[in-house]
């Protein structure tokens, strides 16, 4: 598995293309917002000779979704969440316009059927679907494990954790969430995160304050 970062909105959400062997791909958190941006993840499935099999969301606040919109109507595909965020999905407008933003295309073709447990599969690719709620209502993590990679969202960050002061929050929730589901995977795994670098499950075990 082949793994392509885009960083998109002025929010700075991490986008992740992960890229089969076959040239088959997964979409998590289409960002993108801006006309340039939209060209810039269209430009690079089409170069690189990509097709879109899945799209995925970790959550549905606003910022992770902005593309939804696009990728819908350029792919056919609509993104998949879990159904405890459909209260997300209905706000987003109103979502969007508390951070300044207007004119958001509304996502047509959310498909809210992820549960805890279940596998996503593309070619080689496996993804294992972990609900955390806490930063969000159902808030997704999806876990590589042959990759050794956990595509987070905001649930955690390196050094910090998701913030639980907006829609859904639950910060006992999130806390508990993290140190059951994502602490006892093993240490070497690395955390690709909604916002910011990269990290991996040893380094936040040992030094993430939030968690101590």
């Amino acid at each position: 598995m082949k793994i392509k970062t885009f960083t998109f909105n002025d929010l700075g959400v991490n986008s992740y293309l992960l890229i089969s062997e076959q040239n088959n791909c997964i979409l998590i958190d289409p960002s993108c917002y801006y006309p340039e941006e939209k060209e810039e993840l269209k430009r690079f499935i089409a170069d690189n000779g990509l097709t879109l099999k899945r799209v995925l969301n970790t959550h549905l606040h606003f910022d992770h979704a902005l593309g939804n919109r696009f990728v819908e109507e350029t792919y056919g595909i609509g993104a998949e969440c879990s159904a405890p965020e459909k209260f997300l999905l209905d706000r987003m407008e109103m979502q969007a316009e508390m951070f300044g933003y207007s004119s958001v295309e509304m996502p047509q073709q959310s498909v809210l059927n992820l549960k805890d447990g279940d596998e996503i599969s593309v070619d080689e690719i496996t993804l294992k679907v972990l609900m955390i709620p806490g930063h969000s209502t159902g808030g997704l993590a999806f876990y590589a494990p042959k990759n050794g990679c956990l595509f987070a969202g905001d649930i955690i960050f390196c050094g910090s954790i998701g913030r639980t002061d907006l829609w859904g929050g639950d910060h006992n929730a999130l806390i508990s969430g993290i140190k059951e589901k994502l602490m006892t995977l093993p240490e070497n795994t690395v955390i690709f995160c909604g916002h910011g670098p990269k990290t991996n499950v040893g380094q936040e075990k040992r030094s993430n304050p939030y968690l101590a």
